[in-house]
């Protein structure tokens, strides 16, 4: 009796695990990178393989991610324009310097970030304090961070670039005025493992009190 017993309710047991590991968090894909793998892996790639492309659904996943990041009373004044089509790549990259072109020839995909102006760090249409328009420019520069970040754990690699002609990439991308123009990101696949740059130490840049 007893032995009949106990078989039951192994047998009820067995039947109520399929429902309960529903409620559970979805186990991490095996061989995902961790953080600490993604920040060990980046790097600002000047050297990309051309035989190598990205889509635009892919590229909007990134997007998807950058959205992630936080921003001022949640303004999300960031804003993205993508060149994916060959035509465009080439067009973009006749805005950012010779170098920069050379470093960035086989990217296949430019991003260009900007921010609405007068939103981040501003109420009742006045700047709450000093920093004033830099408060939108550091929430662009937090959307970007994740963007690269889930670039790489797609596989991909970038490149930030400051260095652009801001008139002619607002003529090209047609970007309003009332948006301010930052950073120029090329996208790809590195075509070669560059070097780890020395970081300064954490005392350098910390101070503990």
């Amino acid at each position: 009796m007893k032995k009949k017993i106990i078989l039951a309710v192994i047998a009820g047991a067995a039947m109520l695990l399929p429902i309960a590991c529903t409620n559970q968090a979805p186990a991490p894909e095996s061989g995902a990178a961790t953080l600490d793998e993604l920040f060990a892996t980046r790097r600002s790639i000047r050297s990309y393989d051309a035989s190598k492309t990205i889509s635009a659904e892919e590229v909007r996943t990134l997007l998807t991610a950058a959205q992630q990041a936080p921003s001022w009373a949640n303004t999300q004044t960031s804003r993205y324009y993508v060149a994916v089509s060959p035509e465009k790549v080439a067009a973009a990259k006749e805005c950012i310097g010779e170098r920069n072109a050379q470093n960035v020839a086989g990217a296949p995909v430019i991003i260009v970030s900007t921010f609405v102006k007068g939103q981040s760090g501003f109420g009742r249409g006045q700047a709450v304090n000093e920093v004033g328009e830099g408060w939108g420019a550091y929430d662009n520069g937090l959307s970007n961070a994740y963007l690269i970040l889930k670039a790489r754990e797609m596989g991909f690699d970038t490149l930030i670039m400051g260095f652009r002609e801001s008139d002619r990439l607002r003529a090209l991308f047609a970007i309003p005025e009332g948006e301010e123009v930052m950073a120029v990101i090329a996208l790809g696949y590195r075509a070669g493992e560059p070097n780890q740059p020395r970081h300064k130490s954490l005392d350098e840049i910390a101070k503990f009190f």
